[in-house]
């Protein structure tokens, strides 16, 4: 278990649709169409001002200390407390992370697992016993309440975004995909069950995906990029 690059339950991520995710229903805008084919403060500075700016940064950068690493396995309780935490700037999908009701490291332990290119978002709930994290950047601690500026274009293999947060909820179209590598994927939480799922599809040619306001999130992973185009 945990070992850089695991495949998540038996499935390569992004590649497979519900039932063989890494343990990933729900409905609104097709719910139910679910198919079943298979996300430098402290620079020295040269004056009494730089410097004073430089301190200002570094004590920004304090603030937004990660709340654990990306290496490790964590007790929920102890080592990290229950909530919902990001993950960014991951490639090639080497960050491998799980959430497990045990130590044992057998897979009746897994509660839900993924590998992650771009960026991940994981509720850890207060019943989980452990969470372990290989090769992931830094986990930050995500604030519920807070806001962004959306987007409406987002990476075709940028990972998961919040949405209306990080991306605006419409309709998104990527073109050019290729061999169903293109997999997306719209979710009503963070605990990447089976039931956060609400449709998701793997995708040759064009891609057109309606995100609803009520989603929590969209995951996209091998696509091509994404516009929003209404």
């Amino acid at each position: 278990m945990g070992m850089k690059g695991k495949v998540a339950l038996g499935a390569v991520v992004g590649i497979v649709v519900i039932g063989a995710v890494s343990a990933n229903s729900g409905g609104d805008d097709g719910g139910s169409d679910v198919k079943g084919s298979s996300a430098s403060a402290g620079q020295q500075a040269g004056s009494e001002k730089d410097a004073g700016a430089a301190e200002g940064a570094d004590t920004a950068k304090a603030e937004k200390k990660a709340a654990f690493e990306g290496d490790g396995d964590f007790e929920v309780g102890s080592d990290v407390k229950p909530g919902t935490y990001r993950t960014t700037g991951n490639t090639d999908g080497m960050c491998y992370w799980e959430r497990a009701k045990d130590a044992s490291g057998e897979l009746d332990s897994l509660l839900a697992n993924d590998n992650v290119t771009g960026t991940s978002y994981v509720t850890v709930q207060a019943t989980d016993k452990f969470f372990k994290s290989n090769g992931c950047g830094d986990w930050e601690a995500v604030d519920p309440k807070a806001k962004g500026t959306p987007a409406a274009t987002m990476s075709g293999d940028g990972g998961m975004f919040a949405v209306g947060t990080d991306i605006a909820p419409g309709t998104y179209k990527s073109t050019g995909n290729t061999d169903d590598m293109c997999y997306w994927e719209r979710t009503k939480d963070a605990a990447h069950s089976l039931e956060s799922i609400i449709a998701n599809n793997n995708v040759s040619g064009t891609a057109v995906v309606r995100i609803s306001a009520s989603d929590a999130y969209f995951k996209t992973v091998g696509c091509s990029d994404w516009k929003k185009t209404g």
